[in-house]
Parts: structure tokens; sequence; C-alpha cells
């Protein structure tokens, strides 16, 4: 176990649960929009729903949108911030069956017009767990540096991503495939143990069967 599953994170707000974790899966979310984000569209269910108010979730969740971390002070002030910086919120409860009870959804806009949806849950101690990726079901807690490639489902794309890892020393700890239906886009989810260099993603990036490929460093 680590000290900090123990002691909990460096943070603003009451709860890591409801502040921590939730900043957290904003800044997920915004990674994978690629982009500053105009508006955002969030989605609260269970214990969110019902206390985020209280807690702060709903500026957490903004703050991790805006890019910031969950020890920054402007969380408090973030609302205020979306506003003065153009991103538009809207914020809604709802139900989401069977998830835990700190989920959240969120819909970012981008700049360019890029969208993109994430649903994650806060499971405690400011730990995440993401659950869905543009409606495919995905699981990564963001724990270890976890990169994510949208591609076509087609023959011997799986094998070209990971023999190229292979073959740069990346040691894959865990992987998931997950797609819309066959021979339609499909997104692998590559847990790896180590550091992921910049160059190591630009040139995944370059690989023919890749449409997309976003690092998520561990938190």
């Amino acid at each position: 176990m680590n000290v900090f599953d123990i002691i909990g994170p460096v943070m603003i707000g009451p709860s890591s649960s409801h502040t921590a974790g939730a900043v957290r899966l904003g800044r997920i979310a915004l990674k994978l929009l690629g982009e500053r984000a105009v508006r955002a569209e969030i989605g609260l269910s269970g214990s969110f729903a019902e206390t985020y108010r209280g807690h702060g979730t709903d500026k957490a969740l903004v703050a991790g949108i805006m890019g910031l971390h969950s020890d920054d002070d402007r969380i408090r002030r973030s609302l205020e911030l979306a506003e003065e910086t153009g991103l538009s919120v809207t914020i809604s409860e709802t139900q989401i069956p069977g998830a835990h009870p700190n989920t959240a959804r969120i819909a970012l806009t981008g700049a360019s017009g890029a969208r993109m949806e994430l649903q994650g849950s806060s499971v405690g101690g400011g730990n995440v767990l993401i659950t869905s990726i543009n409606g495919m079901a995905v699981s990564f807690t963001g724990q270890y540096n976890t990169i994510l490639v949208r591609h076509l489902d087609k023959p011997g794309a799986i094998a070209a991503v990971t023999q190229f890892m292979a073959g740069s020393g990346v040691n894959i700890g865990n992987f998931r495939l997950s797609r819309e239906r066959r021979g339609g886009e499909a997104l692998m989810t590559i847990e790896v143990d180590g550091d992921v260099s910049d160059s190591l993603m630009s040139a995944l990036r370059g690989l023919p069967p890749v449409q997309q490929a976003v690092l998520i460093r561990a938190m």
C-alpha cells in the first residue's frame, strides 16, 4: 500500500473522493480531448448528485477540465474562472444504474469542435476509475502510465502497436481492447511499467493503424 492511500492526496477541498478525485476525472477528460475545452456537459450520479454543492464537486470537476491540479487554490473559483475564460458549463443530476456512487459523465467540446465523452468514478483517497470513453467500455485507474490508442479494428493493428512497444523496451502491464463493432473504431488501453517518453509517443502516433494515441501519466 502506498502511504498516500493512507494519508490522502495534497488537495484543496473537504473530501478526497468528492474534490481531489473529481479534479482528476476532469483532468483526464481534458487530456483525452487534446485541446482547450469551450463547453462541458457534466452529469452527476449517486452521491455526487446528492452532495456536490456542499463538497464542491462541481468546482473540482470544472477545475480539472481547465487543467488545474487538486492542490490549486483556484479550485474554489473555478466556476467563475470558467465563465471568464469562455468555458460554458452545464451540470445536471442523473442516475447511472450499477455505477459507483461517485460517478460523473463528462462530455467536452473543444475550440476546434472536437468532442469526447468520458464516464468515471472517484473511488476514494483521490483515486479514480475510468469506465467508458466515447461509449466504449474501458477500465483504468491512472495509477500507472496508460496509453490509449484509437484505431480501426482490422488485422494486424494490435500486433503493430504491441511489437513496436516491445521493440522500444516498454513492458505492458495490462492490455484491453474495446470496439464499437467488428471492423469499426476500436480503442486499446495499455498500462505500462516505467516511463514513457515524448519521442516514443510521437513514433507511436506515426504507425499506420493509429488514428490517435494519448498518454495519461500516472497520478
